[in-house]
């Protein structure tokens, strides 16, 4: 065989050996960590945003390249992909993340180029155990939430940032939103479990990096967040009947003990007046 033709013939069989041994920059794949597994897995389903897997089967890189930057614009732009994306969100708009750029997106997109052709990806998603959740498990995610048990990574009680209707009068922080209906909110355990796994916000991804919470104590917490949000809902829910009702009913029964409140008080600095004279 001629040398040239043997050559040709190495480097046409090398080719998809680079390909398939691809590798992807560390700024990538901790970037997708800190911002993108709250949201998002690589094969492992839908969680708040679509499953990635083969993303770029679904739409081609120059288009993703564009959008991750500047998710709202696209949208707003009118592009049809985009706003089904949204509405598959329910109107949720995916956030513009700090630091992304195009070039950043291309490392991303090749991140997940490689782990969608893994059988089964790192960011697949946190495994949350589908048991039954029982009144213990309330419990404990209940003194997990306000500090009465220590979470075992040392990391501080949910209550230091966030409340719940449940919570609000035991001193919760002001720093992060209200988690009444986080859990309806994310649409349930699989959702919420991965957003307590990895908390996407700037200010608690670096308290959470390396103070992670175990498997048993994220089941805890969903349990508390999921019956906090059935309070609420059955809270609301009552009828615009009852609740007039049984406002009436409030004022009535105090304006009864202002009254008696006054006229015992009207008697007292009265009846001595009447004697002396």
């Amino acid at each position: 065989m001629f040398p040239v033709a043997s050559i040709l013939l190495s480097l046409s069989l090398a080719a998809p050996i680079a390909r398939a041994t691809q590798t992807v920059s560390e700024e990538a794949t901790l970037f997708f960590e800190r911002n993108c597994q709250s949201c998002h897995t690589i094969g492992g389903g839908r969680l708040a945003g679509p499953d990635l897997k083969g993303v770029l089967e679904r739409r081609d890189r120059e288009w993703l390249v564009r959008f991750l930057p500047d998710p709202k614009g696209v949208i707003d732009g009118g592009d049809a992909y985009a706003q089904q994306l949204l509405a598959d969100a329910r109107g949720v708009y995916m956030p513009t993340l700090p630091g992304m750029t195009k070039e950043l997106a291309g490392k991303l997109l090749d991140l997940i180029e490689v782990e969608s052709k893994l059988e089964k990806s790192r960011f697949a998603g946190t495994q949350i155990s589908e048991r039954p959740l029982t009144p213990q498990d309330i419990e404990r995610g209940r003194d997990l939430f306000v500090g009465r048990t220590a979470l075992t990574g040392g990391a501080p009680a949910c209550l230091s940032c966030h409340t719940t209707s449940g919570a609000s009068g035991l001193g919760g922080g002001r720093l992060g939103p209200d988690l009444t209906d986080a859990y309806a909110r994310l649409e349930g355990r699989k959702a919420l479990g991965a957003w307590l796994s990895a908390p996407p916000s700037p200010t608690m991804q670096p308290v959470f990096r390396d103070q992670k919470l175990d498997g048993e104590e994220v089941l805890a917490l969903i349990a508390y967040l999921k019956d906090e949000a059935e309070r609420a809902r059955e809270h609301s829910g009552m009828s615009p009947v009852l609740f007039i009702v049984s406002s009436v009913g409030l004022c009535a029964l105090v304006l009864v003990a202002f009254d008696f409140a006054w006229r015992q008080r009207y008697r007292a600095v009265r009846r001595p007046l009447v004697h002396r004279g």
